[in-house]
């Protein structure tokens, strides 16, 4: 054998040792759901065409066993048995189609409910390596830092916006006032030479005068004038 055969008898050999050993690996671990899934899909279709076609002969059997029913019964019986058979068929196949669809639908379902754990996973480890990255000690001293600059800065507002200079005490200057003002009136009551004697003796009651007197009798006999008028 020459040296060129042997290189491609060898080359041969470990290309089919090494697609058998990746067709070993593959059916070792399964195939994949995505992969599952499409499978089940072209096999309903499958059998869907299956049943398209054994519906269109049992039609096919049944034109026949009506029309061979009065002149050939042999025919019609034959025709008959063989759509039963084909109705058998169809039932199995109904009955695999509707195991296949809650396979596949259960399948699905399962390979949703693996890509949202898995999303749930990888979210979880985002957030955990976020957090590592904190320091809960870290955090409270910052606060505690913006807690006291925050205390700075409201001293400095109160000691921008209060008085500038010296400050008085209000009621202390209020009292002094009125002491001041309690002097001066003092100073000029003795100016005046104090205040009037009260008299001790009674004041005379006052008289009525004499124009309030005539004018109260007018007013009198204006009223018995007016019930003299009346009377009459």
């Amino acid at each position: 054998m020459s040296k060129i055969a042997k290189l491609f008898k060898g080359s041969s050999s470990s290309s089919s040792s090494s697609s058998s050993k990746s067709k070993h690996h593959r059916s070792k671990g399964g195939p994949s759901p995505q992969e599952a899934i499409h499978k089940l899909r072209e096999t309903e279709e499958m059998l869907t065409k299956k049943q398209d076609y054994l519906e269109k002969r049992i039609e096919q059997e049944i034109m026949i066993a009506k029309k061979n029913g009065t002149k050939n019964k042999r025919a019609a019986l034959q025709a008959l048995k063989r759509k039963k058979r084909l109705e058998q068929q169809l039932t199995q196949i109904d009955g695999t189609l509707s195991t296949i669809e809650f396979q596949r639908e259960a399948l699905e379902n399962s390979h949703t409910n693996t890509e949202v754990l898995k999303n749930m996973g990888f979210a979880a480890k985002a957030m955990k390596q976020v957090h590592e990255n904190m320091d809960i000690d870290k955090i409270d001293d910052l606060m505690q830092d913006i807690t006291e600059q925050q205390d700075v800065a409201r001293e400095i507002s109160d000691a921008i916006s209060g008085p500038f200079g010296e400050t008085y005490d209000e009621d202390e200057l209020l009292a002094e006032l009125e002491e001041l003002e309690q002097e001066e009136l003092e100073d000029s009551m003795k100016s005046m030479g104090g205040l009037p004697s009260v008299p001790s003796s009674k004041l005379p009651s006052a008289k009525p005068s004499h124009h309030a007197t005539t004018k109260k009798r007018v007013e009198e006999d204006d009223d018995m004038r007016m019930l003299e008028s009346w009377a009459t």
